[in-house]
């Protein structure tokens, strides 16, 4: 059976999201319109997770710490600091860690460890994989920022990868879905598919980091074209595995 908590994913989205904010700009290297776009676009898939939480079926510390999660991110909107640029993403941290703790309760399944550790890797691959994408984009409104804020970026996601897939692989996970032991519904395509997203997901992240190494200003629009489909595929991988083993 294929489940997926919407408010779950979001809340994940916002919170990974926003700590990787908090990491590329925590030495102030960008100016303030980025981290402020980040606020905002961050603030409203927190705002959704809220909604489709109350719609769908509440958790009640997940749902409060999203709707401080938007509270932390409109208070610093104008102005805030490094440490500051943490709190909401903290918060975020708070509600995946009680989402988590209630999936594997609805779940029947006794390894929480497992639960909290697909909620928050895949928080951390979805938040960082956006914010290359973002990143890449404001070189066009900021185009003298240094090269190594996006090559830092990049890196972070070629190092989340490996663990996201992991998470997902681990007992009972996408091996028993590939080799039938769980049925998808669709014959065994979906974990078919699961795989090929997650193998491209790691092909263009390694590919856009090799673009990267180019010195003209034209690769780091290259690079943000390569993320942009690697958005795709890494949203398929985390949100196809995990509804397929919910």
């Amino acid at each position: 059976m294929i489940r997926l908590d919407a408010a779950t994913v979001l809340l994940q989205w916002a919170t990974g999201g926003l700590l990787f904010g908090w990491y590329t700009n925590r030495n102030r290297d960008i100016g303030p319109g980025y981290a402020k776009l980040l606020r905002l676009v961050y603030a409203t898939l927190a705002i959704a997770a809220v909604v489709c939480g109350v719609r769908y079926g509440v958790v009640p510390v997940r749902e409060i710490a999203a709707g401080s999660l938007v509270i932390a991110a409109i208070a610093t909107y104008r102005k805030s600091t490094p440490r500051r640029d943490l709190v909401a993403p903290s918060l975020g941290v708070v509600g995946l860690i009680a989402a988590g703790i209630v999936a594997a309760n609805d779940a029947g399944s006794s390894d929480v460890a497992v639960s909290l550790a697909r909620v928050l890797v895949g928080a951390a691959f979805l938040g960082s994989v956006s914010d290359a994408m973002l990143l890449g984009h404001w070189y066009l409104v900021q185009p003298g920022m240094p090269r190594r804020l996006i090559n830092e970026l990049i890196t972070v996601v070629i190092w989340i990868w490996p663990a996201e897939m992991l998470v997902l692989l681990l007992p009972t996970g996408m091996i028993s879905v590939l080799n039938g032991s769980i049925d998808d519904g669709w014959n065994g395509v979906l974990g078919w598919f699961w795989l090929a997203s997650a193998v491209v997901t790691g092909v263009l992240v390694v590919v856009t980091r090799a673009a990267l190494k180019e010195r003209s200003y034209s690769a780091v629009m290259a690079a943000t074209g390569l993320m942009y489909l690697a958005i795709l595929t890494a949203f398929c991988t985390d949100i196809v595995g995990r509804a397929l083993l919910a």
